[in-house]
């Protein structure tokens, strides 16, 4: 398949309001939307519920902490797309390893094969969502970033609401037909990205800071968003002096707060099975809805952090989420009640959009040697917190039940909470002057 000729960096007129959206959107969207597809939709569903039905919670947990283990290695993507300048070829790649490992996982029946295979596929998953942003800001004027970023982020938040759905639906038949539809849908986003995909002419001569919040449901590590700002050797060099400063106490508070609702994510369908009877085409239509609700609460979340600040809307979306999470789990215990389960989910996905642009906004203005490296901590830690999440929501499923999970998750987001206060007021204030 040969190279097509760098282009010219386009010299577009910065954006105007007046411009429709599809000014905006790229035929190479469709790659992400479908990438958001399966590593958002399908898989979160569909690969814990077929490991559960031929093994036991533990593995679920091993086998999802497996998948985002992956996560840690974007840093390699990125340096070797700036390198050698081999964004289209790692896109291309990347997909055709998720695609060749989600067709063989659906046909193995072994733990550590499952999540050797959970860290491969997701290894092109990752490689294909890194450099997702860089074929932006490396063609396109700095004005229009925004426009052009906030669509791509809503193609791959689309792209997990259809993947929710269609996980509903094989659900109810032959798992092994959700993982041949992830697998054709990478095969598609190849096919796409392979047409209209080209490498950038030449990076960027200065670091780029992008704040643009997370638009899709916590729980997976996987979005262009969260790989765009990773750990560098620069920043592995300040982790010591960075302890010493107050924004180490937001990212311990980060990282349990994550922790806690990343097990409840990772055993999901599990959980909604076990608990409350809701049978996993039920529980992963409700969540489609969920998410697609929340992607029009990112504007609201963004008009709310800039008028009441971003650290109070982070303890006030988390305090949601963890009042959300109890309610969950008392209704668990109550048969009668459990009807009400799917709303209270909602409530849990809905903080999402609250916590993803606060949090994201507040880790910008706390961070002590730079925003882009600040970012970069934020997202490691968030991939760190799935990775502990799902193994020790795996553990607990096995020793005390699934609720103990949703128990868990609710006291894994109240400490996290809880952290936030720890945080000094002088250090605050110091930062957002």
């Amino acid at each position: 398949m040969p190279e097509p000729q760098p282009v010219k960096r386009r010299q577009n007129l910065p954006s105007t309001p007046t411009q429709p959206w599809y000014a905006w959107v790229e035929p190479w969207y469709l790659s992400y939307a479908l990438l958001g597809t399966v590593s958002a939709g399908l898989l979160p569903i569909v690969m814990p519920l077929l490991v559960s039905r031929q093994g036991s919670a533990t593995e679920v947990g091993l086998v999802m902490a497996a998948l985002n283990v992956s996560g840690l290695l974007a840093p390699l993507w990125g340096w070797l797309a700036d390198r050698y300048r081999l964004h289209r070829w790692i896109l291309i790649a990347g997909l055709g390893l998720a695609a060749l490992g989600i067709a063989l996982f659906a046909f193995v029946a072994n733990s550590l094969l499952w999540a050797g295979l959970a860290l491969t596929l997701n290894l092109g998953v990752i490689a294909a969502a890194t450099v997702a942003n860089l074929f932006v800001v490396e063609r396109h004027p700095r004005a229009e970033w925004d426009e052009r970023l906030g669509w791509l982020q809503t193609a791959y938040g689309g792209g997990q609401v259809l993947g929710l759905l269609l996980a509903a639906l094989v659900s109810q038949a032959d798992l092994r037909l959700g993982f041949g539809l992830a697998s054709l849908s990478c095969v598609l986003a190849l096919a796409i990205a392979a047409k209209f995909v080209q490498t950038p002419p030449a990076p960027l001569p200065a670091a780029v800071v992008l704040r643009h919040p997370v638009k899709h449901t916590d729980g997976m590590f996987s979005s262009p968003q969260q790989l765009f700002h990773h750990l560098n050797p620069a920043t592995l060099r300040k982790v010591r002096a960075i302890l010493a400063t107050p924004f180490s106490l937001w990212m311990g508070a980060w990282l349990v707060a994550a922790s806690g609702a990343g097990a409840f994510f990772a055993l999901y369908p599990m959980v909604m099975q076990e608990v409350f009877g809701i049978a996993p085409s039920l529980s992963s239509s409700g969540f489609a809805v969920a998410a697609a609700l929340g992607l029009v609460l990112y504007a609201p979340a963004g008009n709310q952090t800039h008028r009441q600040g971003a650290l109070a809307l982070v303890r006030q979306s988390l305090a949601a989420r963890a009042a959300a999470f109890t309610l969950l789990w008392i209704v668990g215990g109550a048969a009668a009640l459990h009807w009400t389960a799917l709303v209270f989910f909602t409530f849990v996905v809905l903080s999402w959009s609250f916590i993803s642009v606060s949090a994201t906004a507040f880790t910008a203005q706390l961070a002590p040697s730079g925003e882009g490296e600040g970012l970069g901590l934020f997202n490691a830690a968030s991939a760190l917190a799935n990775i502990i999440g799902a193994g020790v929501g795996g553990w607990i499923a096995v020793q005390f039940g699934y609720p103990a999970v949703i128990l868990f998750a609710t006291i894994g987001v109240a400490l996290g909470l809880t952290g936030t206060f720890a945080i000094p007021r002088a250090a605050i204030a110091t930062q957002q002057s």
